[in-house]
């Protein structure tokens, strides 16, 4: 696995392990008044989990999987990628404290910018390794000319 992908995996089940725990705790929260203070805390669980989580667990298996160009790099632009992982990792961080009662909108709103960045820097990167395959090109050959669907 590209060294990429495991950083991509790695922070997505730490970010993962974080927003549970987060999550756990305003749970707790609910029923103790002494936590009560944790149920501010869910735009933080909220990013970690479907942002800081789910995307970035889908840029590092994207990237790991999807196949490389011929006669390229190994893995393509990796500068691209490490900057998409910056900017994903800044933006969940600037977006969860953003939704926070005490800080500034400007933080929520350089935390989505930094979000989407992120998205359309690793499709840039990821879009031109999408390509179809015939099964000549993968050595396999085709349906016989007289076969129903051949053309």
């Amino acid at each position: 696995m590209p060294r990429a992908s495991v950083w991509l995996v790695r922070t997505a089940l730490l970010h993962l392990t974080l927003g549970a725990g987060i999550g756990a705790v305003a749970l707790a929260g609910k029923a103790s008044a002494a936590l009560a203070f944790s149920l501010a805390l869910r735009p933080v669980h909220v990013e970690c989990i479907l942002i800081g989580w789910t995307l970035q667990l889908a840029f590092g298996v994207a990237y790991w999987i999807l196949p490389r160009r011929p006669g390229g790099a190994k893995g393509g632009d990796t500068a691209r990628v490490w900057t998409a992982w910056a900017l994903l990792n800044a933006g969940v961080i600037a977006a969860g404290l953003g939704g926070l009662p005490a800080v500034s909108g400007w933080a929520l709103a350089s935390g989505r910018l930094a979000e989407v960045a992120a998205a359309v820097l690793f499709a840039t990167h990821a879009w031109p390794r999408v390509r179809s395959y015939t099964p000549a090109q993968r050595g396999v050959p085709g349906p016989p000319a007289s076969a129903p669907g051949a053309r």
